[in-house]
């Protein structure tokens, strides 16, 4: 789960419909490569391992819900490994870009994301370097000529956590991998280079708020949907 403090409330954003919002902007992607079928297969179930986590969510001794960062890191492990062979079952390719975004989790996302680490990692050393290792050997320990489609999944990824870390409202810009995103209203944003094939763009966040103080019931809140406006700069 993505979780964020909204005051009164935890936002909760489940992986799975992160997921989702992932795969709609790789859908709606006007620049495809030969293999973006594959990219946007990898996009909309890179995080299908979390499904069986999220069906029984866990919280802190607070009362928070644990943040994806938070978990266990050895049922990270075992879930991602699952997932991983389940989408490669269904596309080679597609689990191949979701095995290279499974090992550049442990790996800054090769380059992309210095800031990216999950706090209990150390924990499990071992296990985590034999998981990259794993990973690695199925596609050599760089993404190599599968670059610029790990690049594009990472974007995917990295866009649909922007809107699923914040209220996005008017203010400051931010830049994702080369493109400047700059909200003009609340979500509302304006992208440069505009990446879509049709300006606006639209897009729709599906997220829980949970009440603060009360009986955490993650399942048992009734998801809303927040509509995402993305439209050409200029």
């Amino acid at each position: 789960m993505i979780v964020r403090d909204a005051g009164n409330a935890w936002q909760v954003v489940m992986q799975t419909d992160h997921a989702d919002l992932s795969g709609a902007f790789a859908r709606a992607w006007r620049d495809r490569g030969p293999r973006h079928e594959s990219v946007a297969i990898a996009a909309q179930r890179h995080d299908d391992g979390w499904a069986v986590w999220e069906r029984a969510p866990r919280f802190d001794a607070g009362g928070k819900p644990v943040n994806f960062l938070d978990v266990s890191v050895r049922s990270h492990l075992a879930f991602y490994r699952a997932g991983i062979a389940a989408i490669t079952e269904h596309d080679p390719h597609a689990g191949l870009l979701v095995s290279m975004h499974g090992a550049g989790i442990y790996r800054e996302r090769y380059g992309l994301d210095p800031g990216l680490s999950l706090t209990r990692a150390p924990e499990v050393h071992d296990e985590v370097e034999a998981f990259v290792a794993e990973q690695e050997a199925k596609f050599g320990g760089d993404p190599g000529e599968h670059r610029a489609d790990y690049d594009l999944l990472q974007l995917y990824d990295r866009l649909s956590l922007y809107f699923c870390m914040r209220d996005v409202e008017a203010g400051e810009p931010a830049e994702l991998q080369g493109y400047e995103l700059e909200p003009v209203q609340p979500w509302h944003v304006r992208v440069a280079p505009y990446p879509f094939s049709e300006s606006p763009a639209r897009f729709a966040l599906v997220r829980r708020l949970i009440s603060k103080g009360a009986a955490a019931d993650v399942l048992g809140t009734a998801p809303e949907r927040v509509a995402i406006t993305i439209e050409e700069s200029g």
